[in-house]
């Protein structure tokens, strides 16, 4: 069971690491990694909000045939992300049991994190790239050739200073702020890490209340990296991370925005709460030393109606929803 504590500097405030792969796959090659079907395997875990991303966006893209993925077991021992869920404890594309077997393989030296999602060169098993936030936005761009028809435009150029800039504060403010309140080790850096991701989450609920997306129109990269923290929020970060002045089910704007993308096709048909729960509340024991699961919240009202439609909007764009997901892909919802 992997129980070492995250990583903190003098003051008591977590510091996440520098991605160390980050070989770019593009639509030319340009950088020596060029897209190309079957020739890449992304792994993640489903717990994880970063390698969730990814999920989404393969789904939106219509990627399923394209990018195959590995489905890591949310549960760690010291050798971090393994691949206990497939036959014989051994990923059947990549025939290694852990992923730090594919880091290893791109660097011998590499004494880093083992980190998801990682995208894996399926010929040579290495690892190409760990950079999640380069990573989703190469699939909605840099892989565009190879997306199903009726794909939306998740990263459109007229918008993109403005996602950039959106992304940043949510990024510092919520999506790792939440991380820095869970694993602070003093007072002061976990109230100064509650105070940003509250004050985040109320600059959204008056964003939100007069537009249905967080940038434009229609869905962008914005609310992909929105959405897999805000579905993490009430069943893990309010209670594990101490974020708790209110729920996200108290919040009525972020809340409806919530249900809204949840029930969009693509979004919610990602999510294994299950694997979620498990994760952060049996591997990070130094929080959580009786490793006890709990059973609520109760998160059944994901799928009532949430009225958003009033505020106009195109989910898609000038495109349209995904199809059902891959049979071997269906998550059983624990609503």
């Amino acid at each position: 069971m992997a129980n070492s504590a995250p990583p903190t500097t003098d003051d008591g405030r977590y510091e996440r690491q520098p991605f160390h792969f980050t070989e770019r796959i593009t639509a030319d090659g340009r950088d020596g990694r060029p897209a190309e079907p079957g020739r890449y395997r992304i792994v993640v875990s489903r717990a994880c909000p970063w390698a969730s991303r990814t999920l989404v966006t393969r789904r939106l893209m219509g990627l399923e045939d394209v990018i195959s993925v590995a489905v890591a077991d949310p549960i760690q021992d010291d050798r971090s992300w393994r691949f206990t869920l497939d036959p014989g404890d051994v990923d059947p594309v990549l025939g290694i049991a852990f992923l730090a077997d594919a880091y290893h393989k791109a660097d011998p030296t590499y004494d880093g994190g083992i980190s998801v999602p990682a995208i894996v060169d399926v010929p040579s098993g290495a690892v190409v790239t760990n950079d999640v936030f380069q990573v989703t936005l190469d699939l909605a761009t840099e892989w565009r050739a190879f997306a199903r028809e009726g794909a939306p435009d998740l990263y459109p150029e007229a918008l993109r200073g403005e996602i950039d800039e959106v992304n940043a504060r949510v990024y510092a403010d919520l999506n790792a702020a939440v991380y820095e309140a869970g694993f602070a080790t003093t007072q002061e850096a976990y109230e100064d890490a509650y105070a940003r991701v509250f004050a985040c989450l109320d600059w959204l609920e008056e964003r939100l209340a007069g537009q249905r997306f967080v940038v434009g129109d229609t869905i962008t990269e914005a609310d992909i990296r929105l959405f897999t923290t805000l579905i993490r929020f009430d069943a893990v970060y309010h209670g594990h991370f101490k974020c708790n002045r209110n729920k996200i089910t108290e919040m009525p704007v972020v809340w409806a925005y919530l249900r809204d993308l949840f029930q969009t096709p693509g979004f919610g048909d990602t999510v294994d709460l299950d694997h979620i729960k498990r994760h952060y509340y049996e591997v990070h024991a130094n929080i959580n030393p009786t490793q006890i699961v709990p059973s609520g919240p109760d998160l059944s009202g994901l799928t009532t109606p949430h009225g958003r439609e009033a505020l106009g909007g195109r989910p898609f764009g000038d495109g349209t929803p995904p199809g059902p997901a891959p049979a071997d892909e269906v998550i059983a919802q624990q609503l």
